[in-house]
Formats: C-alpha cells, structure tokens, sequence
C-alpha cells in the first residue's frame, strides 16, 4: 500500500468511523458495559420489548447524531457553547449546567462499577478500583484530544473482539434457554417510551463527539459519520441484552450483571478479560466526557488570550474526578443508575433532541 493510500484511509477513518467510536465509548461505560443499565430500561419490557427498545434507541441516536455533527460542521462549532448558542440562543448555558450536572453523576457511576469490578475481581476495597479509573482519565485528558483519539482506536479494537467472543460463548453455553425465551408471549411494556427515555439521556454523548468533527470535509461526511455513530454504539449492546435474556428477570437485582454472565460461562479466563475490557470501556467514558469539559475551558481562555496547560487540564480533571468518586463510593451503582438516569433522560430530551430535530434542522435547511 503506498503512502498516499494508506493517508487517504486513515482521513476516512478520522472523518466517518472515528466520531462513532467516541460516541460508543461516552455511551458505553456510563452503564450498559456493565450490564446494569440494560437491565434497568430495557428488561422490564420483557425480551423482544427489550430488543425492540434498543432498536429503536438506535435510530434515534443516528438521527441525532446526524443532525447534530452536520450543524457542528456547517457552523464550525467544535465546542457545546457555540453548537449550543445556535440551537437555544441566549438559553444556551442551560445546556452548560445540565451538563456539569450529568458529568458528574456518569463519572460517579463509572467510578462505582471501576470499584465493584476491583472488588469482585481481586477483593479489593471499592476506593481502589476507582482511584485507578479516576488517575488513567485525569492523565489520559491532560494532553488534549489527540492522545484521546489514540487511546479510543485501540480500545475499540479490543471491545468489539471481546463482545464478539462474549456472544459466541453465551450462545453455545445457555442458546437454547435464549431460543425459549425469546418464543414465550411477555408483554413489551412501554418498549417505545423505554427507548426514546434510554436514547436521550445517552445522546449528550453526540455532544461529547464535537472535539473529533474537526477533520469532516462537509455535510456528506457528516451524515455518514452519524449514521454509522448509533449501530457503533448499539451493537456491543444488543449482543449483551441477548446473552442476558436467559436470566431474565433474576438478573434485574444483580449490581453486576456482567459479572453474573460470567459466572455462568464458568470461563476464568474470560472472565478476567472481559472485566479487563469493561474497565477500558469506563476509561473511554470518562476521556470522552472530561475532553469535552477540557475543550470548552480551553475555548474561553484561548478567547481571552491564555493557554490551558496540561497541568492545569491535570489538575482541574483530577478535581472533578475526586468528587464525583466521592459520591461513587458513598452511594452505589444501583442507585445511580436507578435515581440520577431516568431524570436526566426526560432533561436532556427537553434541551438536546427537540432543538436537534425542530432548532437543528431548520438551520441546516436554511444554511444550503
């Protein structure tokens, strides 16, 4: 391959695969690597509801998405302040204070599963598992977006081969209980509203996307990348949802469904790789959220003529990632997931995908 090619296919990775590995990685580990928030929205709806659900989560991601990475490259807004001020006006920083708000209680749910993985692995105290996760994001954010970029293709790689390996294991092991269940009448209650609910407090992950959009060459580029952005991102969890629907309902009151798969795998080996692999994936959550903080600090001091060094791009992640540890380990990844997401859903539907589908559409409309 010569060296022209192998650039062109490295631009056409950055412009159409890249944002929809962001986007998966923001959305992965903020719960459903887990497995925690799969049981939570989609297996009351029993397991075809369940599925339906997702499905439909899906597309409303990729519409989103769509809309939401051709506005950024339409108004060259690589930062939810500009992006933000085009779809709510002066209402803008309404988006800013969600945000913190939702920023601290993702890092607070991935720090608690970064706990109950070192304490179900190892049988270390919870306070462990999450000062590594919260040191990695902290180091991992400090040098701005292209040491992120790297990470995330590596990462990547390694998550979609371990849920591959992870689906062919469980359908060979309990398939049959899978087939049964997905056969029996249970009713698919409130799949739609479980859905749409599940998709909007996930989308702010489009948002956390903007810092990668910069290589897109136009509209065209745009809407593949958000199109591809919400199979990216679902797939690892229809694989999970369908492993788990041989458990269901006694795995809804397990904080660690992942864990309870595995266990029934009876596969030590995979077991271990698989945590490995969830630990990478909340890593991923918190480079992508945290950056997306970083970008927005590091905008208004370059407004005002300063640089955001490193240190203190350290510094001001650590802090961030110390309190919301804090409220990790005081109140437990149930009741995070359980207290803090449905809320944030019907918030973020209000302040992100209706101005994305009325506000969005009709500047796209207007700017061709």
């Amino acid at each position: 391959m010569s060296d022209s090619t192998a650039r062109q296919d490295t631009g056409r990775f950055r412009r159409l695969i890249l944002p929809g590995l962001v986007f998966k990685a923001v959305v992965i580990g903020g719960g459903y690597a887990t497995g925690r928030e799969l049981v939570e929205f989609f297996a009351p709806a029993g397991p075809m509801g369940g599925l339906c659900g997702m499905l439909l989560s899906m597309l409303i991601w990729s519409a989103v998405c769509m809309i939401a990475f051709a506005l950024a490259a339409t108004l060259r807004a690589f930062e939810y302040r500009a992006l933000f001020r085009a779809l709510l006006g002066p209402a803008w920083s309404v988006f800013e204070l969600c945000y913190l708000a939702f920023l601290i209680l993702i890092l607070a749910v991935m720090s608690a599963a970064a706990g109950a993985i070192g304490a179900a692995l190892f049988g270390l105290p919870l306070v462990v598992g999450t000062l590594a996760l919260m040191l990695l994001t902290a180091g991992f954010t400090s040098f701005g977006s292209g040491l992120a970029e790297r990470m995330f293709r590596f990462t990547s790689l390694f998550l979609y081969a371990t849920y591959a390996v992870f689906l062919v294991l469980a359908l060979s092991r309990f398939g049959g209980t899978i087939a049964d269940r997905l056969s029996l009448s249970i009713p698919m209650n409130d799949w739609p509203l479980r859905g749409a609910t599940y998709a909007s407090y996930n989308i702010v992950a489009a948002i956390a996307v903007l810092p990668f959009l910069r290589p897109l060459r136009g509209r065209r580029d745009a809407v593949i990348a958000g199109a591809l952005a919400g199979p990216l991102a679902m797939a690892p969890a229809l694989a999970f949802f369908l492993c788990m629907i041989a458990f269901v309902p006694e795995i809804s009151k397990v904080a660690l469904p992942s864990d309870f798969l595995l266990r029934q795998l009876d596969a030590p080996w995979f077991h271990l790789l698989f945590q490995m692999m969830i630990f990478c994936a909340l890593l991923e959550t918190g480079v992508g959220v945290v950056n997306l903080l970083h970008e927005r600090i590091a905008d208004a001091l370059a407004a005002r003529g300063h640089d955001y060094a490193p240190p203190a791009r350290l510094a001001i992640g650590a802090l961030l990632l110390v309190g919301s540890g804090f409220a990790a380990v005081h109140i437990g990844l149930i009741d995070l997931i359980a207290g803090g997401y449905g809320a944030f859903g019907y918030i973020m539907l209000a302040i992100v995908v209706l101005p994305m589908l009325t506000v969005g559409v009709w500047r796209l409309a207007k700017s061709r």
